[in-house]
């Protein structure tokens, strides 16, 4: 198991970013349209972490892991035959690969394929 995108949903984006890149000797990046605007920074393993406002007003901050998987389809159908409510079905982020996001036992949870 790899987490490719770690995703951090927060109300003081530029707070988070700074308090990590203070901890962690990183920087991150302008906003990135394609991932929601979030402002992203890849970790030495190639995984990359994502810090973005909400995008509705519904949307709590959150912490959310994307797993690499090989097949994005039959992942998403095995979390769904456990029992995983599919909150967004594999979607195709251009030149970034595609993602779903489930949610089980009341935490989301993501998948990615590249």
């Amino acid at each position: 198991m790899k987490v490719h995108y770690l995703e951090i949903v927060s109300h003081d984006v530029d707070a988070a970013c700074k308090a990590y890149e203070v901890a962690h000797s990183v920087s991150f990046s302008e906003p990135d349209e394609f991932l929601g605007g979030a402002r992203t920074c890849t970790l030495l393993d190639g995984s990359i972490v994502g810090i973005r406002g909400p995008l509705r007003d519904t949307e709590e901050p959150v912490v959310r892991p994307y797993w690499l998987v090989d097949d994005i389809e039959q992942a998403v159908a095995n979390v769904e035959a456990e029992g995983a409510k599919i909150a967004v079905p594999p979607m195709e982020i251009p030149g970034k690969g595609k993602f779903a996001i489930y949610i089980l036992g009341s935490n989301d949870h993501g998948l990615w394929q590249l």
